[in-house]
């Protein structure tokens, strides 16, 4: 009888140490799970966050047109002809480029965030729109949180978007063209750099 008691005793002790690994096991593959649904929300939130500044799709040379009513600018700090290094790139290959002044004008410059016309996801805090590029654009500059229309073709599905303005600013914006420092063509008439991002050494 001892000895039954014993091992029914035993078999109760084995059985609960093994409920108790499955328990913890289980715990560590849902903390486990957790974390990687955690990673892939970062990895996502990072990712959203890389398309405000991932300008693969820009058309990084252009015509050289400019919009209707964009003043050439009476005293800028690089005249046309002027060569300077980019200090602040919006695109691989841009930053620390040498580039060459082929426009200098006054306006509005606009970092903007909106939702391509071709479907793509969101774009945000792209640099730079300017206040003629915008279809509603009057006398008066935009201010944080308006929505516009954008009438600029830097990038896919940008041209006709709806946007929000992020920020603005009054100043001289450039027209560069520039080497990418990561081979590749020369880009011509780049659309658009600001007198910050530029430097004469």
């Amino acid at each position: 009888m001892k000895g039954f008691l014993l091992s029914v005793i035993l078999l109760v002790f084995a059985v609960g140490i093994t409920a108790c690994s499955n328990s913890e096991g289980g715990e560590e593959i849902q903390n486990n799970e957790n974390s990687e649904g955690a990673n892939e929300e970062m990895n996502s939130e990072g990712s959203d966050e890389g398309e405000g500044t991932d300008h693969s799709d820009m058309n990084h040379s252009s015509s050289g047109e400019v919009p209707e009513g964009l003043k050439e600018a009476d005293d800028p700090t690089y005249r046309v002809g002027d060569e300077t290094t980019i200090t602040e790139g919006h695109m691989a290959g841009m930053e620390g480029a040498k580039a060459t002044i082929t426009g200098a004008y006054d306006t509005v410059a606009y970092v903007v965030s909106y939702e391509p016309a071709n479907g793509a996801e969101r774009i945000t805090d792209h640099k730079w729109v300017i206040h003629e590029e915008i279809e509603e654009a009057g006398n008066r500059p935009f201010e944080s949180g308006d929505e516009v229309t954008l009438n600029a073709s830097h990038m896919k599905g940008m041209d006709g978007s709806t946007a929000t303005i992020e920020s603005a600013k009054e100043t001289t914006v450039y027209m560069v063209d520039f080497e990418n420092t990561g081979g590749g063509k020369k880009v011509e008439n780049h659309k658009w750099v600001t007198e910050e991002e530029l430097s004469a050494e």
